[in-house]
């Protein structure tokens, strides 16, 4: 399976007709047809039966196409970096960073980085860590910057600050009146955190097991910036990391969490894929910040 095969039998599972095949690709329906006849020959198998006057994905094609899908992202990929490599003298940084950190100081660290770099173009994607980390390893990002490092073969990863826990109330809650918050100023109140499954929950656990209680959660969230509307409504007080500015949140503070627990900010690349000539100037301004 070449990659002009793979362009055409992912175009016609797609689309669901050579016909829309061909209009996708601007060729001929004939020229998809004859690809695809090629196609089924060197397999040895059929990928589509015409029953109705429509082409049906046989039970081989539904099995092959999630890694051809995957292969021909891959090899967008690869056409994209030649581009990019391309148009040196533009300059792309593609940046993969967790919401807390984009909601933080990636927005500070690009202002430092672009005051040296106008010309450079940034492509910013903010996903859920293991997003990022599928980005990271097919090539779609350059560097990635999450709350905790990232573990794969042919990832480095740089602990770059530890970010400590934090508790977040509205303003008028009696808890914004002391300085710290225990996990026994918690008992009783209704929690919103991360769920069982983040890395940050074992040491989260600990903490409240060392003051005799137990971390029991009302509302599990997988990132901290989805506590501010439901801190906001009312509806618990939320223990999730400060690397946020809680304080630009109109009506909510923020108070340490006590017994201290810490969560990693790192940035990551992929030794497998050429690093970005920006990737260090980025990093430079993102040190000078923390």
């Amino acid at each position: 399976m070449n990659a002009r095969q793979l362009e055409v039998f992912r175009a016609i599972m797609r689309d669901g007709s050579a016909t829309a095949a061909a209009n996708s690709l601007s060729v001929s329906q004939p020229a998809v047809s004859k690809v695809l006849h090629h196609l089924e020959s060197q397999l040895g198998y059929k990928l589509f039966e015409r029953i109705g006057g429509r082409l049906i994905p046989t039970m081989e094609a539904h099995l092959l196409y999630e890694d051809a899908d995957r292969v021909f992202r891959e090899i967008e990929v690869l056409k994209n970096l030649a581009m990019t490599i391309g148009e040196r003298k533009i300059g792309l940084l593609r940046i993969g960073a967790s919401p807390p950190v984009t909601y933080s100081v990636i927005a500070s660290a690009l202002l430092k980085f672009r005051r040296k770099y106008e010309t450079v173009k940034i492509q910013l994607h903010t996903l859920p860590k293991r997003e990022i980390t599928e980005q990271l390893l097919i090539g779609d990002i350059d560097m990635a910057v999450t709350l905790s490092t990232i573990q794969a073969p042919t990832v480095r990863t740089e602990v770059l600050a530890p970010v400590r826990i934090m508790a977040v109330m509205r303003e008028d809650d009696p808890l914004a009146e002391k300085d710290e918050i225990t996990p026994l100023d918690l008992a009783g109140r209704h929690l919103i955190s991360y769920s069982s499954v983040a890395e940050i929950t074992p040491a989260l656990d600990d903490a409240f097991q060392q003051c005799g209680t137990v971390r029991d959660v009302s509302i599990q969230i997988s990132s901290s910036i989805g506590a501010v509307p439901l801190v906001s409504a009312g509806l618990g007080i939320a223990v999730v990391d400060g690397l946020v500015a809680w304080h630009n949140f109109q009506g909510l503070v923020a108070r340490p969490f006590v017994p201290i627990v810490t969560m990693n900010m790192a940035v990551s690349t992929n030794s497998a894929r050429p690093l970005s000539r920006f990737f260090k100037p980025f990093l430079n301004c993102l040190r000078e910040l923390l």
